[in-house]
């Protein structure tokens, strides 16, 4: 029996690659969150798109070990989860920047697609906003050749598009309140544009994986046992973030985000 998922969201998940929205906290509790990272982004910047925040924020930490967003991903890997990345995709506000049409597993240098991509909203995200849109099933074809742009307003890493062509009109927007996740598959079509609203638009991904999967191109990966066991040993472990930018996480994220952007450029 599934912990949290019901039959017909597991069923969901496997046919459209997406489900959404599940709630893992409340909408007081995200604002709550999104003041510990604001309070944070005032003395060191924006966090934007900073490599495994969990390993420096300890508000990023708790949110990567909430028990009801691991029991939803518990239903999809099995009992043993890592947790192998996380990012704050944060669009502000009148932002021109975008999303391309992506999978991500086709620049993560997996050997697997044991994988669950969570979006937590700690903002609305909506259509007004540049919420996240993905296509329906279309993880089921597997990877599907893409094309490096490098465009100026794409956040994605080298501007990374899909090399078919993508029919606007089949794109479901993931509508979500704050406190609200989606999860999503890594082959899954998924894209999202700007932020012309008066607020900001933010949302937390993290990547959880099974302990099988392992990085093909570097063999000094690591990554964070957040239930279960690892019989497999193929991501060296990370230290726990107690507070905020300790001395020890600060030296282990700058050593991780090295090597995260050396694996995107060879993968």
């Amino acid at each position: 029996m599934p912990k949290y998922l019901s039959e017909r969201q597991l069923h969901d998940y496997q046919t459209n690659g997406c489900i959404f929205p599940l709630t893992i906290m409340s909408v007081e509790g995200a604002r709550h969150h999104r003041s510990r990272l604001e309070t944070v982004e005032a003395e060191h910047g924006s966090m934007h798109y900073l490599v495994k925040p969990y390993l420096v924020l300890s508000s990023t930490a708790e949110i990567g070990r909430n028990p009801i967003l691991l029991d939803a991903v518990e239903d999809i890997l099995g009992p043993d989860i890592l947790m192998w990345d996380s990012a704050y995709v944060i669009k502000e506000p009148h932002d021109s920047h975008y999303v391309s049409w992506h999978q991500d597993l086709m620049y993560w240098g997996l050997n697997s697609d044991r994988l669950v991509s969570a979006w937590v909203a700690l903002t609305k995200s909506n259509p007004q906003n540049g919420c996240m849109k993905f296509i329906s099933g279309s993880h089921s074809g597997g990877k599907i050749e893409h094309r490096d742009t490098y465009a100026a307003d794409n956040i994605l890493h080298r501007g990374q598009e899909l090399a078919v062509a993508i029919d606007e009109t089949e794109a479901v927007d993931i509508v979500l309140e704050p406190g609200q996740v989606s999860l999503h598959h890594g082959w899954v079509f998924h894209a999202s544009n700007p932020n012309p609203s008066n607020d900001r638009r933010i949302g937390l991904t993290f990547q959880y994986v099974s302990p099988s999967v392992r990085q093909m191109f570097s063999p000094n990966e690591s990554a964070t046992l957040v239930r279960g066991v690892d019989n497999y040993g193929h991501f060296q472990p990370e230290p726990h973030c107690e507070s905020d930018f300790s001395p020890e996480g600060v030296a282990f994220q700058k050593k991780v985000q090295a090597l995260k952007h050396a694996v995107f450029d060879r993968a």
